[in-house]
């Protein structure tokens, strides 16, 4: 074979591997600040953990998938990094780096993502989610009419354009790619309509992403329910629920603000597949 025949094959064929090494889901989890918390008091409200500390990690999750992007939950509003003391007391917000910045080092911008979803509406979750308006908002329908009721919740502002996103509203659950490799399912009681995701990866296997259903690793063992949470009472079916799905699927369980889960995933920009 001449020169001139070679170098095409070796191209394509070099092409044709690229495309077959992004055809993998990959997970890339991304540092959306820190909370230093003086006394754990509000995690439970049986006051088991009452006059402990601890530091939250509070990370945001983009899923690269054939089909599209989806990013879940968007951290704190991103101009706490412009602030490097932090605020609060009680609890201590910090920020090293905002999230568009995180997602520039992929080469994105927040127009170029084709999903979101948050796990719920509080602040640390949902603080930057009105930058993704141009996204489909995939939302659980009680939890999107609870963000939206004549009375808004705290931190409003910061997801206030989602109302005229393009969304997706669920029930139940939803099935995000339609292959089964991204799943939100709603299991709420720490807001009306809090949700999980289930995610298959093709080497890591199957894993859950708590939200806020589960905080901190001992609160899991101990089935622990924040004394903020909107229903106590709804809240433990979505216990229960949400540890027979990690048992039926045999699930590696991300508790999304525990840190030591945290540091356990590939330190951003490596990813999971």
């Amino acid at each position: 074979m001449k020169l001139r025949n070679i170098i095409p094959a070796i191209l394509i064929s070099a092409a044709a591997h690229a495309a077959t090494a992004d055809d993998k889901i990959k997970l890339y989890t991304m540092d959306c600040g820190a909370v230093d918390v003086a006394d754990m008091a509000p995690f439970d409200n049986k006051g088991r953990f009452d006059g402990q500390s601890t530091v939250l990690a509070n990370p945001c999750f983009l899923i690269r998938h054939p089909k599209g992007d989806l990013l879940w939950d968007t951290g704190m509003e991103q101009s706490l990094a412009d602030i490097p003391e932090g605020i609060g007391d009680n609890f201590h917000f910090t920020a090293k780096r905002k999230l568009t910045d995180q997602l520039a080092d992929l080469g994105l911008a927040a127009t170029d993502i084709d999903f979101l979803s948050i796990s719920h509406w509080h602040p640390d979750h949902s603080g930057n989610a009105g930058l993704f308006a141009a996204s489909t908002w995939i939302v659980n329908r009680t939890e999107r009419a609870f963000m939206f009721a004549e009375e808004k919740p705290g931190g409003y502002e910061d997801y206030a354009a989602l109302e005229d996103a393009k969304t997706i509203q669920f029930d139940a659950k939803h099935d995000v790619f339609g292959d089964g490799s991204a799943v939100i399912t709603s299991l709420p009681g720490h807001t009306p309509g809090h949700s999980v995701l289930t995610l298959k990866l093709e080497k890591a296997g199957t894993l859950i992403f708590s939200g806020d259903l589960h905080i901190f690793a001992e609160g899991r063992k101990a089935d622990a329910i924040p004394t903020f949470n909107f229903d106590a009472e709804a809240t433990v079916p979505s216990l229960k629920a949400f540890a027979e799905m990690a048992e039926k699927t045999q699930a590696r369980v991300i508790i999304q603000h525990e840190k030591t889960h945290f540091d356990a995933l590939p330190k951003f920009p490596k990813y999971l597949d």
